[in-house]
């Protein structure tokens, strides 16, 4: 599959996936003799881990620890609930936060309708 191909069944700019290989996420292609990057068809799936992962909150470092571990055959399972639940207390944080802030935002709009 060529990079075009490959960006477009995943919905990944070919920018993107040139990001990922340079920064490892995904193996260096095989080159045609022209130079035109050939992706195995195996690469789509692991974009899809990467991009979901993202949108969990995982960083490209939290994936990159997971693709390791799972390239050296071991289960990544309890990193990745490890890494989750810590999002998961952030995201929860964050909440609270917000919580307060609008309180704080409530009454000094309460005070200054007075």
């Amino acid at each position: 599959m060529h990079i075009g191909d490959l960006a477009a069944t995943t919905g990944v700019s070919t920018q993107t996936l040139r990001f990922y290989e340079r920064e490892g996420l995904i193996p260096a292609p095989n080159r045609q003799s022209n130079g035109y990057r050939v992706y195995d068809d195996g690469v789509a799936s692991r974009i899809g881990f990467i991009r979901a992962a993202q949108t969990a909150g995982l960083t490209l470092s939290d994936i990159a620890g997971v693709l390791a571990l799972r390239e050296d055959g071991q289960a990544p399972c309890s990193h990745v609930h490890s890494l989750l639940t810590g999002k998961l207390d952030e995201v929860r944080a964050r909440q609270r936060e917000l919580v307060r802030l609008e309180k704080e935002i409530v009454g000094m709009l309460t005070t200054s309708s007075s």
